[in-house]
């Protein structure tokens, strides 16, 4: 069994901040799959058991919020007896552009709290990841305001997208494994290049 982990924190005072892309790409699996989420005391997360493709996976939501995350993947994998690669941890990510998302076998916490705490609780870095991006914080925020606001109007569809590209990047790696899911998700959009200069004399394009 794989067991299939969004961060992010309970409550409807946060359900839609930037830090709970993770639950909501957990929510989007849920319903395309049809798993049943419930509160699950004993891991202190939501938690719903089904199938994805051939695998059969275990869908969390850890209610400890963030800053506790790995308590309750910690619980999971104890109680399965499961390793910690068994596990892939969907979360949000400020270095990224909003949409934007990478897949990782491996790695260090980056600074998201929820992650620190998780590789701390299981003693390793190694288990697959994917991270979504939520834009970087304004000169003038906290990163705490930042990542606990929600997206603007013009972020919508590009957060949108997000979440449905990590939805599939997690199909990806329970079919192919996660070094498929890199080479297809992993590649960066090209920028558009400059305008081209004007064939214009500089004294006849004023």
């Amino acid at each position: 069994m794989r067991i299939i982990v969004g961060l992010g924190n309970p409550g409807d005072t946060y359900k839609g901040t930037r830090h709970n892309v993770g639950f909501e790409t957990i929510s989007k699996l849920s319903y395309d799959f049809d798993i049943s989420m419930k509160n699950n005391r004993r891991f202190r997360a939501y938690t719903g058991e089904g199938r994805i493709g051939l695998e059969s996976v275990m869908l969390v939501k850890p209610m400890t919020y963030m800053n506790l995350s790995g308590e309750a993947i910690s619980a999971v994998l104890q109680f399965y007896k499961l390793p910690p690669w068994s596990i892939i941890v969907v979360y949000d990510d400020v270095s990224l552009p909003v949409g934007e998302i990478r897949v990782r076998e491996k790695g260090g916490a980056n600074g998201q709290k929820g992650m620190i705490n998780t590789i701390a609780q299981l003693g390793t870095e190694e288990f697959p990841r994917v991270r979504i991006g939520i834009g970087d914080k304004p000169p003038s925020w906290t990163l705490s305001d930042y990542v606990l606001s929600r997206f603007l109007r013009e972020e919508w569809d590009d957060m949108i997208k997000g979440i449905t590209k990590a939805g599939d990047a997690v199909q990806l790696i329970l079919k192919e494994g996660t070094a498929a899911a890199m080479n297809v998700f992993n590649k960066r959009i090209p920028k558009e290049p400059p305008p081209a200069e004007s064939p214009l004399k500089p004294e006849e394009a004023q």
